[in-house]
């Protein structure tokens, strides 16, 4: 049987992966499958510089030539339709079959959309993708007031890149706080208030009713509580669904997501999958969880080449995120689910502190904002297990930077 890998999903684990398999050594095919017809491109700028900069190629992973140089081939612009487990061969649209001895699944996640009336109006859009980004593009220079419905980073991302952009914006969030599931009370309050600052209206605990439109393009939306705003562009920014219908449609086990086991396989033998698609059991938090950040896709993608060239390891990297809003950089390492206590260091009014959080004595989180020593420092002390006390963090980043370095060095 010929030896070949083909991995769907060209974003950055699907990328990373083609080119991680080389450089530990693999000899077979590799395939890289994508319905998009771009070149893997860099996500996270879509929203927020690309909007004012508009430059495609700048957004690219790895040239052409880098694929080439590597014996990639790249199927771009194709679906895969359906994978057949047994006779290990994938069917792609247009009915192609390949032949596969492994498979890597980096199907990533697509836009949550509400079931409410008027989502079909034009002017509500989503951004995912580099043709959401064009799109949205394009129709700024016809838009005035932008609405966002989401108070998570891309949604906090767009708000802050539209204003830049000169329109008046209003985001509503169902939750009590912005990025409510991401980072602690402190750090929400300091995002709202820095947002509302530059001319932001941010409505929190509010629920969205309904899109309303007038000949076909939408004009204003209106929330559960009876509030109504004008809108001639909505953001949908309320989380994301994992694409794990290819998976599911082959029998591989779902649980909010393709379920892998350390080495991220999936229940089906001779399939891999990574990325924002999948469910894994996080060496941190002893739980199952799914993770949307192009960290975590990426060492998925390192760790699936070391498991398919013969050195498998479970995976316990350290997660981390980053989100630029404004004049703000907010970064964390480290997931906080299980976090009961925390420290400020540093003063929200200087617009540049962190919060550690604990469980216990035990640190689990590093929030930061404008403070990228302290998130570099976090990430070293999270991998080695080393949980400074309130008096360390007192004593400043040179404390512990002797602690992360002293970990460095054991």
């Amino acid at each position: 049987m010929v030896e070949r890998c083909i991995i769907v999903g060209a974003g950055h684990g699907g990328s990373q992966a083609a080119v991680s398999l080389r450089q530990e050594g693999y000899s077979g095919e590799i395939v890289l499958v994508s319905d998009e017809k771009d070149l893997p491109y860099h996500r996270p700028p879509l929203s927020k510089s690309y909007l004012k900069t508009p430059d495609a190629e700048g957004l690219v992973l790895r040239t052409e030539a880098v694929y080439r140089d590597n014996a990639v081939e790249l199927a771009l612009g194709i679906r895969a339709e359906r994978i057949d487990t047994s006779g290990k061969r994938l069917v792609l649209a247009g009915g192609r079959e390949l032949e596969f001895s492994d498979l890597v699944l980096a199907t990533g996640a697509r836009a949550r959309m509400p079931g409410l009336p008027g989502m079909d109006l034009d002017g509500v859009v989503t951004l995912r993708t580099m043709e959401d980004a064009r799109r949205i593009r394009a129709a700024m220079p016809r838009v005035e007031n932008v609405v966002i419905v989401g108070g998570g980073f891309i949604g906090m991302e767009m708000a802050h890149s539209c204003i830049g952009l000169g329109k008046s914006v209003t985001l509503i969030e169902a939750a009590p706080r912005v990025l409510a599931r991401s980072v602690a009370p402190v750090v929400s309050a300091h995002v709202e208030q820095r947002s509302r600052s530059v001319g932001i209206d941010v409505i929190n605990g509010a629920q969205l009713a309904a899109i309303h439109g007038e000949n076909g393009r939408v004009v204003a939306v209106s929330t559960a509580e009876g509030r109504r705003f004008d809108a001639d562009m909505v953001v949908m920014g309320i989380g994301a669904v994992p694409n794990v219908e290819l998976a599911a449609d082959a029998g591989l086990e779902i649980a909010n997501g393709i379920v892998v086991d350390p080495n991220l396989r999936s229940s089906a033998a001779n399939i891999h999958a990574i990325g924002d698609c999948v469910s894994f059991d996080h060496h941190q938090l002893k739980t199952r969880v799914r993770l949307e950040s192009v960290q975590n896709a990426t060492d998925h993608a390192r760790h699936v080449a070391l498991a398919l060239t013969g050195r498998p390891r479970p995976y316990a990297e350290v997660a981390w995120f980053w989100s630029d809003q404004g004049d703000m950089k907010l970064q964390t390492a480290g997931l906080s689910a299980s976090a009961d206590n925390c420290i400020v260091s540093g003063d929200p009014e200087t617009n540049a502190f962190s919060v550690y959080h604990f469980s216990g004595d035990k640190l689990v989180t590093v929030d930061s904002i404008n403070r990228p020593a302290d998130h570099m420092i976090a990430r070293r002390l999270l991998a080695a297990g080393i949980s400074p006390t309130a008096a360390d963090i007192a004593e400043g980043p040179q404390r512990l930077k002797q602690l992360s370095s002293a970990a460095k060095a054991g």
